[in-house]
This record gives C-alpha cells, structure tokens and sequence, in this order.
C-alpha cells in the first residue's frame, strides 16, 4: 500500500473501526498503529473494517463515540456494518454547559451584497412569493406564477427581482380547527410571508377551509409581516379563472414595489445559513459536516446564525450539544425535543434507528448513532444558544437548533421559516434538493460523486479523503462561497430552476 495515500482512515486513537479510504478485497493489508490487517471480507469505500476483536455485545466505536454493539463476534479485518452491527439505547454524560467557552468574534466582520428590508432584516434574494393557505388553492397559485416564467417577456424591466415563485402545500384543511397541527402550519406560513428573501408576497386561499387566510390575517400572523400584502379567496372572487386573473394583476403590481430593492453592503450578521445533510454516506462525517462545520464557525465569529435541525440525526449525539449549551435550560430544552422523539416513534412501534436510509446503509452509514455523529459536525464548535419549535424565527446570533423531522425538505421548509436566508446542504450520494426563496448550496462529501452530478454540486469536499485538500481549507472555500452566494451567485439548482416543489411545512396531526 502507498504511504502517502493509505487506504483506511481512522478518526480516533481509541476506535476499533476504520474507514475504507477506497474499496478492500479478501486478503488485502494494510497498516495500521503498527500493526498489519488482512482484509478478510470485500469492504467497499467507505464502509468500516475491524482493527481489533470485539466481543458479541461490546461497543463499536468510530469518531472516539459508541457507533453500536456488536451482534456477534468480530476480528480484525471483518467488514463492520448491519449483519453484525446491533443497535441499543446509550446511557450518556449530559455534562450542560460543560464545553462553553467565549466566542472568539472577528475584529472586522465581513460583509455581503444583500437586500435590506425596512424591518431591518436582509435578503440574499429578491423574489415575489404566491402562498396558499390550503391545497385547494395549490393549482391557482402555480398558474398565476406560471404567467411570469418566461423572464425576458414578463419580467423585462424589473431587473432587481429574481422571480415569481408558488409555493404550495398539501394541507391547510381536514385538520382540528386548535392545536399544534394548525399552530405549526400558521407559524411556517407567517415565517415565509415575513421572509427577507421575499421583496413581495400575495397569499391565495379557497375560502372554506380550516386554515382561513382571514383568520391568518386577524390573528396577525401575516398582516403585521408587510405593509401591502394582497390576499384572494377562489370562492369570494368567483372561481379559478377569475382569481387567475386578479391574482396576475396583482403580482403585476407587486413586482414593482419589490423591483425598488436593490443589493447593499450589509455586515454578515444579516446571514442565517439552514444545515442540512441527505443521502449521507460515510464520508459524510469526515469530509463535507465537519468542513462545513469549520464554516460555521466563520460565520459565527463574524456575527452570523446557523441552524442545525432533523431532530433525529440528532440521536445519539445530543450529548455533544449539551455540553456546548450556554445554560443548563438551554441543554435541557435538546433532551425534551429527544423525549417526544422517542415517544413519537414509540407511538408508531418504529425505531430512532429506522431513519438511516437504505441509500446512507449502502454509502456505509450502520446506525442512527454513527449517522448522528457525523451530522452535528455540520455545526462546527460553538456555543449552542438556544433550542427552537420547528419554524419559530430565531431571536438569538450564533448556533441554534430547531426540532424537525430529518426528511430533508420539511426539515429545511422549517429552517426557511425560522429566517435562514441560505442554505448549505452536503451530500454523498447525490441529493439535489433545491430550495426558493432560499438559495442551497450543494456540498458533495466524494470526488466520484462531484464528478458523476457536476451540474448539482457546487463544492467539492471530496479532497479531504485523498490528502489533496485540508479540512481548514475546504471549509474556508466553503464559507467564501457562503458569502458570494449570499451576494448573488447563483447556486447550481437555482441555475436548473429548482425549489418550488420543495416547500413541505411539517404536518403533525391526523388527517381528518
């Protein structure tokens, strides 16, 4: 094997697990802390080998964390992954606030080109958004948006606004009229509706459903957002066609209000960057989290917000968020979100450890436990300031975590809500989720993968595995795309049109 570029990694003195740098068949060795493995099983990239034996019911580690137990015996050079892999419920050192330390800001924050809105607050788009308050209204909404699609024809002369956007959604009625359901509904709508990326918005409902745009409108939740803000009702303005037609005019209108917004410096505490992660590999906890962990804390120490989220990928690992919780409350708030989890999943007799998917098990992704470790790496080393409600605007600078599910766009539709006026979203079998009116930056975890799905990746964190790249520099790259993107540079799904169908508010009741 060559020097330079071993072909196993290891994360921690004290794992019994590496990872294949590349793929290892039966009978192949390699070096590792003075000592030679044979390879006794075909390993594929990216997937765990044993180092050392390890009794039927001892813990696996990777990252210097218990990733699971072993189901059965395993020597060194065995393939370590679901057919001897079990997982169980870990008893952990809480520790709040252990690892708190003062933040080290930046003697000159930087700045960006952004939109600043007369609530003080700044874009990094200037888009029209057409919102619905229940899916009866879905189809109306998409065609009035579909009237401005060609750009040269129905957007000439408004060269400020990025576009006309329908964001839709499948619920807003057959739901209790009270209650968490609706609340969270409500609270992702007034969270779009008051979004910096929105330079305009017109809301469109049908008339009798349960989530009634005048309700919205008299509980505040919108009405307080913008001083115009045209609403519609289907059965009030005499059906589909006619509300086309009026809803059409008065995005006419609407695009020459947000046409007077223009980019400005602004200092880069106006950024809120959304963390996401989809079809994870095993990868993705060594190369694209932690770089884009380094970024984070960049954007931290320059004034800047991020929000990490999918509660459940949060399993296993919440003990590394205690410790970095400014008080004991805040930390205490991240094992309440836990507690519901798992009553949530118990309610359904599934399994915190059901959400690895197929996709992150064939990528080498064994357990919840090894998936979330390698998650919260996306949120660097600073200080967790507070704990949020899926969609509640964030109040306070710096790392915050919002509950929500971890399927990707409801988990991001959340972070959208809450003020996240980017997104950066690492990869390693190939997502392409895009997200309007928030731009979301693609991170791919592999260089294969960066190859294969160039036209969806914007970054290459693949590097940090072959030693041609360092973690410190891939994540200061990444942070520099933050900023230029947060300026107007355009992500690849944005330049392929994506991101409407995206939006997934998160529903929690039954369907009635």
């Amino acid at each position: 094997m060559e020097n330079q570029k071993p072909s196993i990694l290891r994360l921690s003195p004290v794992d019994n697990v590496v990872v294949a740098r590349v793929a290892l068949s039966v009978g192949d060795a390699f070096g590792d802390e003075g000592r030679e493995v044979m390879v006794r099983a075909d390993i594929p990239a990216g997937h765990k080998v044993a180092t050392a034996p390890v009794r039927e019911g001892e813990p696996l580690r990777r990252y210097g964390q218990v990733i699971g137990f072993a189901s059965a015996a395993i020597v060194p050079g065995d393939h370590v992954h679901s057919h001897n892999v079990a997982f169980a419920k870990l008893d952990r050192d809480w520790a709040f606030s252990a690892d708190v330390k003062p933040t080290a800001f930046a003697s000159e924050p930087g700045t960006f080109q952004g939109f600043l809105r007369a609530d003080g607050r700044a874009g990094t788009r200037n888009y029209v958004g057409i919102l619905t308050s229940v899916n009866c209204s879905a189809s109306v909404a998409r065609m009035v948006a579909d009237a401005f699609r060609d750009r040269d024809k129905a957007l000439a002369g408004f060269g400020n606004v990025d576009g006309v956007v329908a964001l839709t959604h499948k619920t807003g009625c057959g739901m209790a009229g009270t209650g968490d359901d609706l609340d969270t509904l409500r609270r992702t709508l007034a969270g779009y509706v008051k979004h910096p990326n929105f330079g305009a918005v017109l809301v469109i409902g049908l008339g009798c459903e349960v989530n009634q745009v005048s309700e919205l409108v008299r509980l505040g939740r919108l009405a307080q957002a913008r001083p115009t803000m045209p609403t519609l009702t289907i059965q009030t303005e005499g059906g589909t066609r006619k509300t086309i037609e009026r809803g059409i005019a008065a995005v006419r209108e609407l695009l020459a209000e947000a046409n007077q917004a223009q980019r400005t410096t602004v200092p880069l505490s106006h950024l809120t960057v959304g963390l996401q992660c989809g079809g994870s590999d095993g990868y993705s906890g060594i190369t694209a989290n932690p770089a884009l962990g380094v970024a984070s804390d960049i954007l931290v120490r320059h004034g800047g917000s991020v929000i990490l989220s999918e509660t459940p990928e949060a399993y296993g690992a919440e003990h590394l968020l205690t410790r970095r919780a400014v008080t004991p409350q805040v930390g205490q708030k991240m094992l309440d979100l836990m507690a519901w989890w798992q009553t949530y999943v118990d309610k359904f007799g599934g399994s915190l450890d059901n959400n690895p998917s197929p996709g992150n098990k064939a990528g080498g992704i064994t357990t919840i436990l090894e998936k979330s470790l390698g998650a919260v790496a996306k949120a660097g080393s600073t200080n967790l300031v507070d704990v949020l409600r899926y969609a509640e605007p964030l109040v306070k600078r710096g790392f915050n975590f919002m509950d929500s599910p971890g399927y990707d766009p409801v988990s991001a539709t959340g972070q959208v809500a809450a003020g996240a006026n980017l997104i950066c979203f690492t990869t390693g079998r190939g997502s392409v989720y895009g997200c309007v009116p928030t731009p979301s930056i693609k991170l791919a975890t592999n260089t294969a993968l960066y190859q294969r799905m160039e036209d969806d990746m914007d970054e290459n964190c693949g590097g940090i595995v072959d030693g041609s790249d360092t973690l410190q520099a891939c994540g200061q790259r990444v942070f520099e795309r933050i900023v230029r993107v947060a300026s107007g540079e355009r992500t690849k799904s944005e330049l392929l049109g994506m991101g409407e169908a995206e939006f997934a508010p998160w529903p929690l009741g039954a369907v009635m």
